[in-house]
């Protein structure tokens, strides 16, 4: 678990004023009260999204701040008018994670005229030079969680990262998030960056032969994609009797599609087991089916502590200061690179979802034996 303590080295804030702040629109003299930050978000078909949308607008709101808060349902053109909307009716900041990371351009070049900031809410926005912060976790380093997550489901390595008794060979699939979602990529580079030695040995195989992340990839992280790309597979690559023994899923609402795919093939008996199936986000429901020994496991991104960091960072602005940034290199969006504030992430199995995710305050055990949250 991150301690809170770490974040709250991002309190300290630097005097310099920022790209969205102009002297002819200064805030720092302003109450609260009389501030608005809009707040856009993806979808609620994700209860992650949710979580972070009630997360921001609470921390917000407590604070004495006005939120707008919209979300766009997986739709671009809806995302947009929602934006707009929300520099037309004067939001002092703007929150945004973007469905698609090149669709906003027109919409942040008008917050800029305007003087308005921009935070990219774990989502880069790209190919724009008006985005003014971005605040996620390490996503390169989620991969790589993901793809140690599979090598330890595998044997091939231990918990603490040291060389498992298994040898292999392993067949095992690949799966990455949508193309249009900057973060995939640094899923994918991570993932692929860990398993690659394997895959080079023969320990690994691709039995599919799809490695690629254009091949790979699930387009709105859709689970029914999902879903239908495994049976696919299954279909395709292994109706010789051989057996798929491991897949890299970087998402669990399409590690759900892939598991359901595998049992409506027979797998998850005695004679056929389940393989194991990685995961990101914590959703209630896979960690359900990792208690209950079906999934792997999944990568935790507290949304508490990442809306937390949102929130220090829209007030930075509003002060006309510059947020912290821990991270001014990594993160090109093409026209710039963007300062962010990174937070690290946790994996999560059966043996800790007690220590992780039910000590921490983030679910209660009767959330994780039901599988839905309250």
């Amino acid at each position: 678990m991150v301690a809170l303590g770490s974040v709250a080295l991002a309190l300290s804030l630097a005097a310099c004023g920022g790209e969205g702040a102009g002297d002819d629109s200064s805030t720092s003299g302003d109450k609260p009260a009389d501030l608005t930050i809009g707040v856009s978000m993806p979808t609620q078909t994700s209860e992650r999204w949710i979580a972070d949308g009630n997360s921001v607008k609470e921390k917000l709101t407590a604070k004495g701040y006005k939120v707008d808060l919209q979300y766009a349902n997986d739709d671009i053109p809806t995302q947009s008018q929602q934006v707009d909307q929300m520099i037309t009716q004067g939001a002092d900041v703007l929150i945004i994670a973007a469905i698609d990371g090149t669709a906003l351009s027109s919409q942040l070049q008008a917050a800029a005229d305007k003087k308005i900031p921009v935070i990219a809410y774990d989502r880069l926005i790209r190919d724009s030079k008006n985005v003014d912060f971005y605040v996620s976790f390490d996503n390169y380093k989620v991969g790589v969680a993901q793809a140690n997550a599979l090598l330890t489901g595998l044997g091939l390595l231990k918990a603490d990262g040291s060389k498992g008794t298994a040898t292999g060979p392993f067949n095992i699939e690949l799966f990455a998030g949508s193309l249009d979602d900057n973060n995939a990529h640094f899923f994918f580079s991570g993932a692929m960056d860990t398993l690659k030695p394997f895959i080079d040995a023969g320990t690994l195989k691709v039995k599919s032969g799809q490695t690629k992340i254009e091949q790979v990839a699930i387009l709105r992280w859709q689970q029914e994609t999902a879903q239908k790309r495994m049976e696919d597979l299954l279909t395709k690559s292994y109706n010789d009797g051989s057996k798929v023994q491991g897949v890299l899923s970087p998402y669990d609402g399409l590690s759900r599609g892939i598991i359901t795919a595998l049992q409506n093939a027979g797998y998850g008996s005695a004679a056929n087991p389940m393989p194991p199936v990685t995961g990101q986000d914590a959703e209630i429901a896979s960690v359900k089916l990792i208690n209950d020994g079906v999934q792997n496991s999944t990568i935790f991104k507290d949304t508490r502590l990442l809306a937390e960091q949102a929130v220090i960072a829209a007030e930075a602005f509003l002060q006309d200061k510059t947020p912290t940034a821990n991270d001014t290199k990594t993160y090109d969006n093409g026209v710039k690179v963007v300062p962010s504030y990174l937070l690290p992430v946790v994996t999560v199995y059966k043996d800790n979802i007690k220590k992780e995710l039910i000590d921490s305050g983030y679910y209660t055990a009767e959330e994780v034996a039901a599988g839905q949250a309250k």
